[in-house]
């Protein structure tokens, strides 16, 4: 009996995408058990992990519906996971894979990110994706990269890659959810400081617009 993608079967069917939905924004549904599954099994392993994109957003506390589970590895931590865990709970996303995989329960897809490897584009620059050992804080019992990096990685992606868009929009709705400040880019890489300052001027302006009063 084939088994069906995850996210394929949420296209087909309007009323369990709905489901999908307000489970995920409970921190429950099919991501929210593979995420969970996921971590304890790296943790058993003794795999150092740290959770990056989508899910990452959330545990920081800006949460919008994703329906994979990014995780950043280093390149012995993916042999690992490769050695160990494929073949054992978890299967490659398509013949061949080395970084994709879903977990053969869920049929929620897992993309692996490794340390030294570069956003959006793919071309060397001053940011990459760090150790999740050294750049990741602990949230709920999970390990996950600090917003720091975190709004840095999506900066860096969005600035070099037109089809990554979706990255500025999730660091300018973070600046907005979490009220960051105009200097919190001194805590960024400062290729991607003016930047932040552009969106975080961007998102007050928006939000001056919204509290006007009607009519003016």
């Amino acid at each position: 009996m084939s088994v069906e993608a995850y996210e394929k079967r949420l296209r087909k069917n309007y009323t369990e995408l709905l489901r999908e939905a307000s489970q995920f924004y409970m921190s429950r549904g099919d991501v929210y058990t593979t995420l969970r599954k996921l971590t304890q099994r790296l943790e058993q392993e003794q795999i150092p992990y740290a959770l990056i994109g989508g899910m990452a957003l959330a545990a920081h506390g800006f949460v919008r519906m994703t329906q994979d589970v990014d995780i950043l590895l280093t390149a012995e931590g993916l042999a690992a996971f490769l050695e160990r865990c494929v073949g054992r709970g978890y299967a490659p996303a398509f013949p061949g894979a080395q970084k994709s995989f879903r977990d053969t329960e869920t049929q929620v897809r897992i993309e692996a990110i490794t340390t030294g490897e570069f956003p959006g584009d793919g071309k060397p620059k001053p940011v990459a994706f760090p150790d999740p050992t050294v750049a990741s804080i602990e949230r709920d019992g999970l390990r996950v990269v600090s917003i720091e990096k975190l709004i840095e990685l999506k900066l860096a992606s969005g600035m070099s890659a037109p089809h990554r868009l979706r990255d500025l929009a999730d660091a300018q709705d973070t600046i907005t959810t979490l009220d960051l400040t105009d200097d919190f880019a001194d805590r960024l890489d400062p290729s991607v400081r003016a930047l932040y300052h552009q969106l975080w001027h961007a998102a007050q302006q928006s939000r001056a617009e919204a509290e006007k009063p009607e009519g003016e």
